[in-house]
């Protein structure tokens, strides 16, 4: 039995296909279950990662987790799921917790809190670490949408956009093949480009101009203050303002775990090209 956790996010759907199509027995685990469309024959739990009260239904005669970093609640998970006789974790984590400064910054530190909980336990921990998510994109649907330029303060910052379906993959790979388990996967995308390339290719894709304003940090942070805490913008504002001009290093692998090349942020668009329109 695989417990697949965070069920209603974009990697644990394509997981939960993947998983299914191949006949494994899968539970999926949400803060509100009721919202999830599962495969026909697959069980929903209740499964919100910071209240522990869940934790014994949703891991009863589990094997292996797919777990979302949370670090509130990450010791009481670990205890019950070595209770309950779990053999295997695969952690979806962040290329952030490498960083150099990753103990000070909250985003990271949040996936270092949890790697630390499970690697310090008796459990057989495999971490898979992504760089960008291609998803991050989609922050820009709603300018697009409406026709108004979209505020970058870094845009000539780097990342590697990555396709959720490949995470996905990897994940289904650590998690079906023993050899894999116990590793430490740090995955990228094909390339790396700026967010103003990003942006260039995703206008190719809607085969019309999408307008950049350039902005700066406080502009921006008093843009986005009604979704991001002042206390997650800063690092993120330094993360990009440490790539402003710098490619970010690539791996490879996606194609090591998966069996191809991982896809471009082209494809990503296009999978989603309903939601900038």
């Amino acid at each position: 039995m695989l417990l697949i956790t965070g069920a209603r996010g974009a990697v644990a759907a394509h997981l939960t296909q993947l998983l299914h199509s191949r006949g494994l027995p899968l539970r999926l685990g949400s803060a509100r279950p009721g919202e999830l469309d599962p495969p026909g024959g697959v069980e929903t739990v209740p499964l919100d990662l910071t209240d522990p009260a869940h934790f014994p239904a949703a891991l009863t005669g589990v094997d292996a987790v797919f777990l979302y970093a949370r670090p509130e609640g990450i010791h009481d998970f670990v205890g019950h799921a070595l209770k309950a006789g779990v053999e295997h974790i695969v952690l979806l984590s962040s290329a952030g917790v490498l960083g150099p400064d990753a103990e000070n910054d909250p985003l990271a530190r949040s996936h270092l809190d949890v790697e630390r909980a499970l690697l310090d336990s008796p459990l057989t921990t495999t971490i898979l670490r992504p760089g960008a998510f291609a998803s991050n994109a989609a922050a820009w649907a709603w300018p697009i949408r409406s026709g108004q330029p979209i505020s970058l303060p870094y845009p000539n910052a780097h990342s590697d956009p990555l396709h959720e379906r490949d995470i996905a993959e990897a994940a289904l790979a650590v998690l079906t093949d023993p050899a894999l388990r116990g590793g430490r996967y740090t995955l990228t995308g094909p390339e790396s480009l700026t967010f103003a390339e990003q942006i260039d290719l995703l206008a190719e894709v809607l085969a019309r101009p999408v307008a950049v304003r350039h902005v700066s940090r406080e502009e921006w942070k008093l843009e986005m203050a009604n979704y991001l805490p002042e206390h997650y913008a800063e690092p993120l504002l330094n993360w990009w303002r440490s790539n402003d001009g710098r490619p970010v290093p690539l791996t490879d692998t996606v194609r090591e775990l998966t069996g191809h090349s991982p896809r471009p942020f082209t494809a990503w668009a296009t999978d989603h090209l309903a939601d900038f329109r």
